[in-house]
């Protein structure tokens, strides 16, 4: 069994970071997302994707986080929180004017996909498909 310092598999406070041990499926984020201006259309935080296997989780510490899952719209308010369980069709974005602070909690094979999505210069829509499929999700 693997001996971590305290400092692999705790972060205190989490604020802004990323909890993701070496070796561990689960990492746990904390991230803010800037208000949509009044009258504007939200910009979704992700296309509309699925995973094959994994689930993908969040909770709001503040503000409102609007998600799909599935063809259902939810309004998440502070202290709520929702699972996109696999092979189920989700997005989320922030709807209102203020600022959204929340929790997303998902598998070290989707933060790989995040990770990979932002370091890839190239972002057509075949190339983004295929980033997709090597990380066990499907661009929608």
């Amino acid at each position: 069994m693997p001996i971590f310092s305290r400092s692999d598999i705790i972060a205190t406070p989490l604020a802004g970071q990323t909890l993701a041990p070496f070796g561990a499926d689960l990492v746990i984020a904390e991230w803010t997302t800037s208000g949509t201006p009044v009258d504007a259309e939200p910009q979704l935080m992700a296309p509309h994707h699925l995973h094959y296997q994994d689930s993908e989780a969040w909770y709001v510490l503040e503000g409102t986080l609007g998600v799909q899952i599935g063809d259902i719209t939810y309004h998440l308010d502070a202290g709520d929180a929702i699972v996109a369980p696999p092979m189920t069709k989700h997005t989320f974005w922030n709807p209102k004017p203020t600022p959204v602070r929340y929790l997303i909690i998902m598998t070290a094979q989707i933060k790989a996909l995040i990770d990979a999505i932002h370091a890839t210069e190239q972002r057509a829509p075949e190339t983004m498909k295929q980033l997709f499929e090597k990380y066990g999700s499907k661009l929608l």
